[in-house]
């Protein structure tokens, strides 16, 4: 070593590491492959781009996390935009990011995909989970936004088609900050304030995906699938979908659209009111004579002129069956007469004589079973039993000295007198 050189400290190196990239690579474009991603109660992002040969620490602080549109997954290749710095702490080289955007597909797309897919996953697009619409709404609620083309088509459509509609507007914003929070709050407020609105249009005019972002929103999505009133989502032009669509009740291409749909056409309905109320006098007279005929018909009916007739031929029929009943119990005796002859009494005294055996053995095993615990079996050994008034004694404190008991032996009893 040169003595002449003075060493560095590890911490010197360190920060010189640390000016260098800074001052060289002040901003840089990286694309790789997001590996591991994982966000802390700080907000921020820590990963790892990779490539087939080398990888890179990645850090995406609060400030721009929150800016991001998709969510970060693994495996997912991105292109990063940042600046390359040296953290002393554990000596890495990593690049501190502040743009992310995915390599395939725009931000805002992928986001959509991402958001479609967990909302399809939770069950919010399920076709059984969709209400109706009713077919002559009186009250209808409009989430949109108080200026522009939308509101106004849908109004004049509405008035046009069928005149007298209660029709109650939630202004909100539509695009910008806070847009998707006064759209769910709105669909809410509609729920708990005004239930008894028929239906609900939710929507705005056309414009770029990023105007209509609103609609994608979550919190948009589970507001409108909360909903107990019914929801027509009427977003852009016939050509934009959001997520909205996928959860609303029913989808309409346009606001104006929404309208010509909820609403049948006053002067259709009442045409058709007028057309059924002149087929009623025609249809009512058809009905009419039909039941003339019938009635005419049955008045010729031999039946109900002679009203007998409808038991007479049932009158017969059992009278018939009472006949052959006889006869019928006459063959079933024969019948069983000849099963009896075919089983024949050889072989019924031979299942006789085998059950009467059967018994018999039986028998003897009981007896000997008693036999076995009858007491007299005992006196045959030499034993005897002493008895007082026909009862067996069985201590020698029952008897006192000079009392006359009756003894029982095996063969015969006798008489005998205590001794003390």
């Amino acid at each position: 070593m040169n003595t002449a050189t003075k060493p560095l400290t590890v911490t010197e190196l360190s920060r010189s590491i640390h000016d260098l990239l800074e001052s060289q690579l002040p901003d840089v474009w990286v694309v790789g492959e997001v590996s591991q991603p994982k966000t802390y109660g700080s907000g921020h992002t820590y990963f790892t781009l990779k490539d087939a040969e080398s990888q890179l620490s990645c850090v995406l602080f609060k400030g721009a996390a929150s800016g991001l549109r998709f969510k970060l997954e693994h495996g997912l290749e991105v292109v990063a935009r940042g600046r390359v710095s040296h953290y002393a702490g554990s000596g890495r080289t990593q690049l501190i990011a502040s743009f992310l955007q995915p390599k395939a597909m725009g931000a805002l797309q992928l986001a959509f995909e991402q958001l479609k897919a967990k909302l399809a996953a939770d069950g919010l697009f399920d076709p059984s989970r969709k209400k109706p619409l009713p077919l002559f709404p009186e009250r209808i609620g409009i989430v949109t936004s108080p200026q522009g083309a939308a509101i106004r088509d849908m109004l004049s459509i509405l008035e046009r088609r069928f005149a007298g509609l209660h029709i109650r507007l939630m202004p909100v914003a539509v695009q910008g900050e806070g847009a998707k929070e006064q759209i769910a709050q709105a669909v809410r407020d509609f729920n708990e304030h005004f239930p008894d609105t028929d239906v609900l249009l939710v929507g705005r005019g056309g414009g770029s995906l990023e105007d209509l972002w609103a609609f994608n929103e979550e919190v948009v999505a589970r507001a409108i699938a909360a909903s107990k009133i019914p929801i027509v989502s009427c977003v852009g032009h016939e050509t934009d979908f959001t997520i909205a669509d996928f959860v609303a009740d029913l989808r309409a291409p346009t606001p104006s659209a929404a309208a010509e749909l909820v609403v049948p056409e006053k002067a259709a309905v009442l045409e058709r009111l007028r057309e059924l109320g002149r087929r009623l006098p025609l249809g009512l007279r058809g009905l009419v004579r039909e039941r003339e005929e019938r009635l005419r018909a049955l008045r010729a009916s031999p039946l109900l002129r002679e009203p007998r007739r409808l038991y007479e031929e049932r009158a017969q029929r059992v009278d018939g069956l009472a006949g052959r009943l006889p006869s019928g119990l006459r063959q079933l005796v024969l019948r069983l007469s000849e099963r009896l002859t075919r089983t024949g009494p050889p072989r019924l005294k031979t299942s006789l004589t085998s059950r009467l055996s059967h018994a018999e053995k039986d028998l003897l095993r009981q007896k000997e079973r008693l036999q076995a615990l009858s007491p007299l079996a005992v006196l045959s050994r030499g034993y005897a039993i002493a008895l007082k008034g026909g009862r067996a004694l069985r201590k020698a404190s029952e008897v006192s000295a000079g009392e006359r008991i009756r003894v029982k032996v095996h063969e015969g009893e006798f008489d005998a007198e205590v001794k003390p």
